[in-house]
């Protein structure tokens, strides 16, 4: 038994206020973190992990919450007691955070090399010139290329990847002894993310830092830490070493949160939902290699709904008064095929091409070049009136639903508006009567029509694009990285939904995501890009298993495989 901790949670306890009303939401946790060691943190979203972690850093929001009991042990010192102004001192110079979404996180104002220059002035003693060349050396350390293009650069004008490694600099730059890291590669592509997450272990190791790593994803988790804790609803509800929480699990929780993303392996009808297990529901019906062949003979006999030909899409930069505008050939030679009821998964990372083509699809970007074939006739060449009709016919599914709802209006009067604007319906009681079938069928309650966006959770949020979407009766869907945010049950809940709506309404998907695993088991066939092009295509199945280039071997490799 370890005696040498470097933090110490005992019975933490943390309620939050609503009109004068107690909430406890972290129920008497207790943990300890070890010098050197990496300490995974899993669970769904409100299931306490962010909070509880906010609160090593005293970063609990004033007012509204507060530690009711226990103490919070670093060095043998209790934070819990110390005040905002000594906290500052601790916090960046001893314990340091790298959050969630870099782009939120990171000054959009500032220069990136100023904002981890700042840091290292207001801990340490170095002058602005040391203080520079030690930022150099922090962008060299977390493998950033180009560091010194990086340290004039504004966040906007660097890659995801590249924000997050600027965080972790940040994070690292005085030499913490505690590190957390709040799902620091959910937004990022696998291969990226697992750029990161070997950074971190080195890091770790070089640097001589404990690691507080905090995922709704056990299988990243595995990839990662020594030991884990997995969290539900403000309780942990196991804690062991990585081999015996991934080969043994003991909590029912645990063994639905290994379960719930897809099998690369096995391809269900339906993914097993974190309910599934608890209720023991789960659906276990296999789609077979022979079912997926019939299908696929059905699919693929009927005349292509789309046909894409040689394809270009160039943005042109200029780079100076007296010197030629540069190119950038986003979408470079792309032909291909979809038909009626398929699913064409395209798979590739960011700035592979993937949103550009779809928005070329959608026609929200005009294409240099080439064809796109919509049931006869090239939409490259329509005229608006005609552009507005296709809106209906070819809808988009976004990324992050909160973005794409106004916060001002109520989500059954957002789902309603462009059914108006398409002549859908011949009223508009008819059209919330259509409005509220929907929303049952996406699995949400008909008295969700009148309330506002904030009141959902990402997942229901999720939901409620879907249903916007669907109201316009399409005939195709682009799903653009539309589950890529979601928690792992969540995921599973609203993929589930997609396949069902596409059994129920015919619907024909174009699924695009970074993540590997799941495009394999939504997609019929599979289309892997890399630098604008086509890097190869075929039945999904047949991709994962015997991959012929070397680009889609280092996609598939990248996909955390858990123990």
């Amino acid at each position: 038994m370890r005696t040498d901790k470097i933090l110490q949670v005992n019975n933490l306890r943390i309620s939050f206020f609503n009109n004068q009303i107690e909430n406890e939401i972290i129920h008497g946790i207790s943990y300890d973190l070890f010098p050197n060691e990496i300490l995974g943190i899993v669970g769904e979203s409100g299931s306490g992990k962010s909070v509880s972690s906010l609160a090593l850093m005293g970063l609990l929001p004033k007012n509204i919450s507060k530690i009711t009991e226990g103490s919070i042990l670093f060095k043998n010192l209790d934070l819990t007691n110390v005040s905002s102004k000594a906290f500052q001192k601790i916090r960046g110079k001893e314990i340091a955070m790298i959050f969630q979404e870099p782009m939120s996180s990171l000054n959009p104002s500032m220069r990136c090399g100023e904002q981890v220059r700042e840091i290292l002035l207001n801990h340490t003693k170095l002058s602005k010139a040391a203080a520079k060349t030690e930022t150099l050396n922090l962008f060299e350390k977390v493998k950033l290329p180009d560091g010194a293009r990086v340290f004039k650069a504004y966040p906007h004008e660097i890659s995801g990847g590249q924000k997050q490694r600027v965080m972790i600099a940040m994070a690292i730059a005085c030499k913490p002894k505690v590190l957390i890291a709040d799902e620091p590669t959910t937004a990022l592509d696998v291969t990226v993310q697992k750029e990161i997450i070997l950074l971190l272990k080195e890091l770790q190791q070089t640097e001589d830092m404990s690691i507080l790593f905090i995922s709704h994803d056990l299988s990243l988790i595995s990839e990662i830490s020594n030991r884990v804790l997995v969290m539900n609803q403000g309780n942990i509800v196991e804690q062991g070493s990585v081999k015996e929480i991934f080969n043994h699990p003991k909590h029912t929780y645990t063994r639905a949160l290994i379960n719930a993303r897809p099998d690369l392996n096995v391809r269900y009808k339906r993914l097993a939902t974190i309910k599934d297990y608890m209720n023991d529901t789960i659906d276990k019906t296999i789609v077979t290699a022979e079912d997926r062949v019939k299908n696929h003979k059905k699919i693929y006999a009927k005349q292509p709904l789309l046909t894409v030909n040689n394809l270009n899409k160039t943005y042109f930069s200029k780079s100076g008064w007296f010197k030629k505008d540069e190119s950038f050939k986003a979408v470079n030679q792309v032909s291909f095929k979809l038909f009626e009821g398929e699913t064409l998964g395209l798979v590739g990372e960011s700035g592979c091409g993937k949103s550009t083509l779809a928005n070329v699809i959608l026609q929200l970007d005009n294409a240099s070049s080439g064809e796109i074939i919509y049931k006869g006739v090239d939409i490259t060449s329509l005229p608006k009136t005609a552009i507005r009709e296709l809106r209906k016919d070819i809808q988009i599914i976004f990324q992050d639903p909160y973005a794409s709802l106004n916060p001002r209006i109520p989500v059954g009067r957002a789902i309603m508006e462009p059914m108006k604007v398409h002549g859908i319906g011949s009223s508009d009681s008819d059209r919330k009567e259509r409005v509220l079938k929907l929303l049952e069928q996406v699995g949400l309650d008909a008295s969700f029509f009148s309330r506002y966006p904030h009141e959902f959770s990402g997942g229901q949020r999720q939901r409620i694009g879907i249903a916007r979407t669907i109201a316009l009766e399409p005939k195709l869907i682009i799903c653009d990285e539309s589950v890529s945010a979601l928690d792992i049950s969540v995921q599973a809940q609203v993929l589930n939904l997609l396949n069902d709506l596409k059994e129920n309404f015919g619907f024909t998907y174009i699924f695009i995501s970074h993540d590997l695993a799941v495009v394999k088991y939504m997609s019929d066939n599979l289309m892997v890009m890399n630098k604008g092009q086509i890097e190869e295509m075929n039945d999904a199945d047949l991709i994962y298993a015997n991959p012929q280039k070397a680009y889609t071997k280092k996609l598939i490799h990248a996909i955390p495989k858990g123990l």
